[in-house]
Parts: C-alpha cells; sequence; structure tokens
C-alpha cells in the first residue's frame, strides 16, 4: 500500500513539474497566501475579542516563499509580486520606483588618438559614430579634436549612446542626446568666477625656479618674460637677488580652480632698476601692456625668440665651422634649447618661407616693416599659422627647436638682417625704435583704466615689504 502511495506521489510531481513551470507555482502560492490573508483579517465591524483568528503578515508569507524559492535553486521574478508588497507592507507608503542610471564613462582626448577607436573603447560602434556626426553643423567639432578635449560617454544600455558630452574646455562644449532615433545638440556655455591672484618672487637661481617655488603658473611665467621681453633677456640680464611680483587672473568654477587668465600688472626689479607694467584695453578692444607712463612695453622685436635656453655661439663674422672646420662667418645666435622648445617671431610680419633650405634644415624666414627680416632655423617641425604669406604677430609660435640640416644637437639659430644686411641682434635692438605708445589724446582714457589698478598693484607691493620686514615674534 505505501508503495503504491509512493508511486503516485512520484507521478504527480512529474506531472507538475512538466504541466506547470515554477513560476506558475509561485504564482498560484502566492494568490493563495494573498487569499488566506484576506480571509484571515478582522472584519471592522466585528468586535475585537476574536481569539481564534490569526493574522498571517503578507510580507512574512512571500519572505517564506523567496527563502524556499533559494533552497531550490531558484528565485521568483519580481514581476510575480504586486507593487504595493514589493514597496512594503500593506498600508506603508511606498518607496518611489529605484531608477538605474549608466554611469557617464570619462575619456580625455590624447595626442594621435581616434575617434573611431574612441567610440570603440567605450562599446560603440562606427554606425553610432555615424549617427552623431550626423546630427548637425555642431557635430563638425568631432571632426577637430585637440588633445585636452573632455569625451563623455553615457551608455544605458550595452551599443545605446544616450548623451555624449563634449567639453572642449570646463567652460565651453556641446551636449547631444538620443531623441526618438537622432541626436539632439545643446551649447553647454558656462561662466568662470574670476578673482585675483597677487604673488611674488626672487631670483636665486633663474626666473622659472623661482615661480616654481612661489607656485606660479609656468605659463603665467612665460607671459611675464614676453611682458618685460623688449626691455630685459632674461637669459644674460637677470641676477641674484632680482625681484618680481604679479598680479594675474584665476578661473574657478563651482569652486574649483580651473584655469589662470591675464596678467592685470607686474613688475620687475633689475640689478636695482625697476619696470613695471599695467594691462591696458584700448577703444578697439585690443589690449596691451604699458608702463605708467603710458610708454609701450612691446618693442619693435623681442631681445630673443625662445623663453628657455643657453646661448651656445654667439654673432662672429670669424667663427671656426664646428663640422667643416673652417673659417666661416657665423652671422646669426645659436640658441641650445630642449628639442620641441617653442619658437616665437620676434616681430610682427609676413612668413616668406616655411620649408626645408640646405644645412638650416627646416627654416622659416619672417619679413618686418621697415626692411628688416629674420630667420629661424634647424626646426623640428613647423607651427601651424607660420606657413607661407601668413600673417605672424610678435611672439607668435612658427616652430619647435630641432635639429635638422647641419645641425650638432638640438637649437635654434636665429638671424637678424637689415636691409639685407646681417646684424648682430644682441646689439642691434637697443638702436631700433619703440613700438607705438598710447598717443597725448588717448592719455586721459588711459589713465582712468589703470590709475585704479595700479594703486591696488603698489598697496600689495607694499603689504608684502611690510610683511618682509617684520620683526619675528622672537
Amino acid at each position: 500500500m505505501l508503495s503504491i502511495f509512493t508511486d503516485i506521489t512520484e507521478h504527480a510531481k512529474h506531472f507538475v513539474a512538466r504541466y506547470y513551470p515554477r513560476k506558475h507555482l509561485y504564482m498560484v502560492g502566492i494568490l493563495a497566501i494573498l487569499i488566506i490573508g484576506m480571509i484571515a483579517l478582522p472584519n471592522k465591524n466585528a468586535a475585537s475579542s476574536e481569539p481564534d483568528r490569526v493574522q498571517i503578515p503578507v510580507t512574512t508569507a512571500i519572505s517564506t516563499i523567496t527563502n524556499l524559492a533559494a533552497q531550490d535553486g531558484d528565485s521568483p521574478p519580481d514581476a510575480l509580486l504586486p507593487a504595493d508588497i514589493v514597496a512594503g507592507e500593506p498600508g506603508s507608503t511606498p518607496e518611489p520606483a529605484r531608477v538605474d542610471i549608466a554611469p557617464w564613462q570619462n575619456i580625455e582626448v590624447q595626442s594621435g588618438d581616434n575617434l573611431s577607436a574612441i567610440f570603440m573603447q567605450v562599446g560603440l560602434s562606427d554606425q553610432d559614430l555615424f549617427r552623431v556626426l550626423n546630427s548637425g553643423d555642431e557635430a563638425k567639432v568631432l571632426n577637430r579634436l585637440y588633445p585636452g578635449y573632455q569625451l563623455d560617454f553615457m551608455i544605458r544600455d550595452p551599443g545605446e549612446l544616450q548623451q555624449l558630452r563634449v567639453l572642449k574646455s570646463p567652460l565651453e562644449g556641446y551636449l547631444f542626446t538620443l531623441n526618438q532615433g537622432r541626436y539632439d545638440v545643446e551649447q553647454i556655455q558656462k561662466q568662470a568666477l574670476i578673482d585675483q591672484a597677487f604673488k611674488v618672487g626672487t631670483i636665486t637661481d633663474s626666473l622659472f625656479m623661482a615661480g616654481q617655488r612661489e607656485r606660479i603658473p609656468a605659463i603665467t611665467i612665460m607671459e611675464m618674460a614676453s611682458i618685460f621681453g623688449g626691455v630685459i633677456d632674461f637669459i644674460l640680464d637677470p641676477r641674484l637677488g632680482d625681484k618680481f611680483s604679479i598680479l594675474y587672473e584665476e578661473k574657478y568654477l563651482d569652486g574649483e580652480l580651473i584655469g589662470n587668465g591675464e596678467i592685470l600688472a607686474t613688475q620687475y626689479i633689475n640689478q636695482g632698476k625697476q619696470y613695471t607694467a599695467v594691462r591696458y584695453i584700448n577703444e578697439a578692444g585690443e589690449s596691451g601692456y604699458f608702463n605708467p607712463d603710458g610708454e609701450s612695453m612691446r618693442k619693435a622685436f623681442l631681445r630673443s625668440p625662445l623663453d628657455v635656453f643657453r646661448i651656445s655661439s654667439n654673432f662672429n663674422p670669424r667663427r671656426r665651422h664646428p663640422i667643416l672646420n673652417t673659417i666661416r662667418a657665423h652671422k646669426g645666435t645659436d640658441y641650445a634649447a630642449p628639442r620641441g622648445t617653442p619658437v616665437r617671431a620676434t616681430s610682427d610680419g609676413a612668413v616668406t618661407w616655411a620649408a626645408r633650405n640646405g644645412s638650416f634644415g627646416n627654416l622659416v624666414v619672417v619679413r618686418h616693416a621697415g626692411g628688416f627680416e629674420t630667420k629661424y632655423a634647424h626646426l623640428s617641425k613647423y607651427n601651424r599659422g607660420a606657413r607661407r604669406g601668413d600673417r605672424v604677430r610678435q611672439g607668435d609660435i612658427v616652430g619647435y627647436v630641432g635639429a635638422t640640416g647641419g645641425a650638432t644637437g638640438p637649437h635654434l639659430h636665429y638671424e637678424f638682417l637689415m636691409n639685407g644686411v646681417h646684424q648682430n641682434p644682441r646689439t642691434i635692438l637697443d638702436k631700433l625704435p619703440k613700438a607705438v605708445s598710447i598717443e597725448v589724446t588717448g592719455m586721459d582714457r588711459f589713465r582712468s583704466q589703470t590709475a585704479a589698478l595700479l594703486q591696488h598693484f603698489d598697496e600689495l607691493n607694499d603689504s608684502r615689504l611690510l610683511t618682509l620686514h617684520q620683526p619675528s615674534a622672537d
């Protein structure tokens, strides 16, 4: 009898397992418990003294089923559970529905990066890239990516790009958002908070080391050297004990420093002689640096075309050539510098040559007003905007230091010609006229714009001197 009962039980289990999937059994079990719970709930109109009724919390029943399912190696799907049960017990305030938000994948563009490879890196195809590129004119920004650009990808489902954020800078960019199979484009424009920073330094080794000690951005130090580049040769003129001060802008976004702005005022004391420059914007919106009397700090020519260098060979009509070992005039000045150091145009002009030229290697020639010409040789490469026929301004980068042509090592060979005759660029500059300064009719505007700034700058310098000379507490 027992064996017959056992056989019937086994057949029943196989029948249920075959024709009633496990999920269906879960649903039946849940519905059964709900019905039992509803029957067991006390009637509001009934007397409260009914000791024979037992209330079974529905959540406890659900928990029991879940535990049984876990023991059986399965779990009931959430879709089988009513929303109010998933949220909590009956009568409780349901919790807000959980929304899974995919994290942003952030990629900073590096030199040599390929847009297609970047899309592949985040799990997107060339078809996804094609859809974004054809979303509108703003998508052209993706065809002109530069190192430092930020690409942020929002991918909710694998292979589906929900949003793409392209940041040219922390303040400017574009947002591409998927909308019914196409991408809408929104321009991102943020406003930075401008603050001022005042720093001072003393030369004990070099200008750039002094700037690093005071945590002055390298680019700001280079800009200061450029401002005074017409009156100070920062390789030969600086002496130990020289002092400088800079008042410049800092840019903040959401309380975070994101970059530096313009130098507002700066001062350099070289061997006891004081030079002060203040920024001024004329009626045409052009900015420049002038001394407090309105005289331009921008001379006709910079005293050197490099910011970091050492002079390895001076202008010498009877120099012995290092390779040919013969007496051959050295018609320029050689500036030894690391490969890739930016080379700057020493004055405004037009590029008349930007190509290979024999022993000069890669050569750039700039023609200036007044019959002047400058040459920049042995370059490793040329800069954009310094091709033949292009106009360049004083301080613009025309190329980068290299060792092309007849060079024994990385350096810049710089020549200066006046009416076709080579001149020593280190001595001729003192005889050249200065750049145009502010006219008498514009001095009132200059003073009204710069007077308060210069006074503030002087007060900062005086305050710093007082701090330095205060007696110690000991």
